[in-house]
């Protein structure tokens, strides 16, 4: 039996329009090139505000890189009127044998924040991340402060880990979650 390799090689799928709770029509598909300036400000506004990520503000072009770009991954955005109002990637968390276990990370622009978009990119991942030959979802860091807990609980995700002292003085957590 030949192995599978998950990652960006295979194929995400396209963009498909699904609706937030309050009924906005959201189209969720692959990142285009022209749209890395408009992450790169929704994700500097996440890291300035401390809102769920470690880099250190302000953000740089290599953190950015180092997060959203140069790691193989897979990075799907959420459009409403054609402007960028989230995104999330998916790539391997470790290497070889356990490449088949994804990391994932997602940022809602704080305009769009509390009103599904979230959910929906969320709910996107569970759907791609077996396409792209991943098994499941592991995040490493959340923050124990986080509002996305809820989120992530809700749909499945289950705590298998606590990190003390994690980020100045916080505690982080690590979830996980099947997928497929």
């Amino acid at each position: 039996m030949t192995p599978r390799h998950p990652g960006p090689s295979a194929d995400p799928g396209g963009e498909v329009v699904v609706t937030t709770g309050p009924g906005e029509p959201v189209a969720i598909g692959p990142l285009r090139p022209d749209e890395l300036g408009d992450l790169f400000a929704v994700f500097a506004d996440v890291v300035a505000t401390g809102d769920g990520f470690p880099q250190v503000p302000p953000l740089t072009d290599s953190d950015f890189e180092a997060a959203w770009v140069r790691p193989p991954a897979v990075v799907v955005a959420g459009r409403s009127a054609g402007q960028l109002i989230g995104a999330y990637y998916l790539r391997p968390n470790f290497p070889g044998r356990a490449a088949h276990i994804a990391n994932a990370g997602y940022v809602v622009a704080r305009s769009r924040r509390r009103g599904g978009v979230g959910r929906l990119l969320v709910e996107d991942s569970l759907r791609r991340a077996p396409r792209l030959g991943f098994d499941a979802i592991q995040f490493n860091l959340v923050f124990a402060a986080n509002p996305a807990r809820r989120l992530y609980e809700e749909l499945g995700w289950r705590q298998i880990g606590r990190i003390p002292d994690a980020v100045e003085g916080s505690d982080a957590l690590i979830y996980w979650r099947r997928v497929g």
